[in-house]
């Protein structure tokens, strides 16, 4: 890394307990001492990893907040650098003030996850795990946390260079055949590039086949909670967040923008939606609303669609059903202890064309844990389980490894069609470097920019 020193403010901003102004290089010690003054003596003689009770003060002597400091001397830090960590209180006023007398003593503005892309440059963290970093801030649920820090560990990244090295290994026996030619030794580095070639790309597909549930767990499930005015999807929201967050009420209209939250369907992260009723309308606001119900659903991963067993199917629903196509979808007839049901299943069953149907009280809960178990089911299903494997969530990963398994494959079809074994070691050789791209060890500064830039600055 370069001599410079960074700085930045690594809590958010906003009112809270504690604030931290985060600074790392080779003058970090140097900085803080300038602006701190320790409650009892110096501060430096106290050795490293030890937190200091103190003030910061600025030119004029005028103390600008009461501190708990902390001095890590590499390379035993996050950054491998030495690292300072000011423990402030958590307003924007102070922690703005301490990070402006830091930076007015030499430091300069941290760029967006410029701490761990140092970490990762001075061998603290490899690529993976330097990502990871941003899905552990991230994390929903426990599953996606437990994934996320199962990376921070380097679980993904041993088994990539586990690949790495099997696959070096096969280079190295072919470039001992290129060196030194003989027949018979070609002869059997082909079956060895076929027999090896074809284990490694069974368990990258694996890796790959797995990214989709990987996804899941990171990003989470787009759902959008559709229907016709009033049919009690709002209470659907509100039962399943179990807690009052949208209002209900027996008005038609009442929910006239959208609503997100994210409920917790057995570790997935579900971004829910619940989105204005669609109707014709005349009020202007209420028209905004309906229109970017259907903007939404074209993005939605899957869409619930609410449907009123007290009022039977009108034309609206049947526009909406139509308006589906093949999204994936459930049907949920909500009401269903209403004593006169107007709605008849098979009727409904007919329009979900082999659609998941299910009937339901959002007012009362009824239903709710087969909805769930369904969703699970539909998203997962086939998939593997997010707490027994290593599972790929980065799309960047994801796409190194399809790279690699195509390289394989062009070795391994070199190979059956007799080409020269050097010819198929080009393609060994680009299979490593995409694995590398994922761990780093092959990665360019531009391709490094990207990923960093957008991590959150402090981090």
């Amino acid at each position: 890394m370069g001599e410079d020193t960074i700085a930045a403010i690594s809590t958010p901003l906003g009112e809270g307990g504690i604030g931290i102004v985060r600074i790392s290089g080779s003058e970090a010690a140097e900085i803080s001492k300038k602006i701190f003054k320790a409650r009892r003596g110096g501060w430096l003689n106290k050795g490293s990893h030890r937190l200091m009770y103190g003030h910061i003060v600025d030119g004029t002597g005028v103390i600008v907040d009461e501190v708990l400091l902390s001095y890590m001397k590499e390379p035993h830090t996050y950054t491998r650098e030495d690292v300072v960590e000011i423990n402030c209180h958590g307003g924007i006023v102070p922690l703005r003030k301490v990070l402006e007398l830091v930076l007015a003593q030499g430091a300069r503005l941290a760029e967006p996850g410029e701490f761990s892309k140092r970490a990762f440059l001075n061998g603290r963290l490899d690529l993976a795990q330097a990502e990871s970093v941003i899905d552990v801030i991230r994390s929903k649920t426990e599953s996606s946390l437990k994934i996320a820090v199962s990376q921070l560990r380097g679980e993904l990244s041993r088994k990539i260079l586990e690949l790495q090295d099997r696959l070096l290994g096969l280079l190295a026996r072919v470039e001992a055949n290129i060196d030194f030619p003989d027949e018979d030794l070609e002869i059997a580095t082909g079956v060895e590039i076929t027999i090896t070639g074809e284990n490694l790309l069974m368990e990258t597909r694996e890796l790959i086949r797995g990214a989709e549930a990987g996804r899941v767990y990171r990003e989470g499930i787009s759902t959008i909670i559709i229907g016709r005015p009033n049919v009690g999807k709002s209470s659907l929201l509100n039962a399943m967040l179990r807690e009052d967050r949208a209002i209900v009420t027996d008005i038609p209209g009442t929910t006239r923008d959208v609503i997100e939250e994210v409920v917790n369907i057995k570790g997935i992260p579900l971004k829910i939606i619940d989105t204005a009723g669609i109707h014709e309308t005349r009020d202007i606001i209420e028209k905004i609303g309906v229109e970017k119900t259907r903007e939404m659903i074209g993005r939605a991963d899957l869409v619930l669609l609410v449907l009123d067993a007290a009022r039977g199917l009108a034309q609206e629903d049947l526009a909406i059903i139509e308006n589906l196509g093949d999204k994936k979808s459930i049907f949920l007839i909500n009401k269903v202890d209403v004593e006169q049901k107007k709605i008849n299943l098979s009727d409904v069953e007919e329009l979900a064309k082999g659609r998941t149907v299910l009937w339901i009280s959002a007012e009362k809960g009824t239903g709710l844990a087969e909805l769930e178990e369904k969703i699970y089911e539909m998203v997962m299903g086939g998939q593997l389980s997010g707490t027994d494997n290593v599972l790929v969530t980065n799309v960047r990963h994801k796409i190194a490894l399809e790279k690699t398994a195509l390289h394989l494959e062009d070795a391994i079809e070199g190979i059956k069609r007799g080409v020269p074994i050097d010819v198929a070691a080009i393609d060994l050789r680009s299979a490593w470097e995409a694995l590398g791209e994922i761990t780093g060890s092959t990665v360019t500064e531009d391709l490094l920019d990207r990923i960093f830039k957008d991590f959150c600055i402090g981090k």
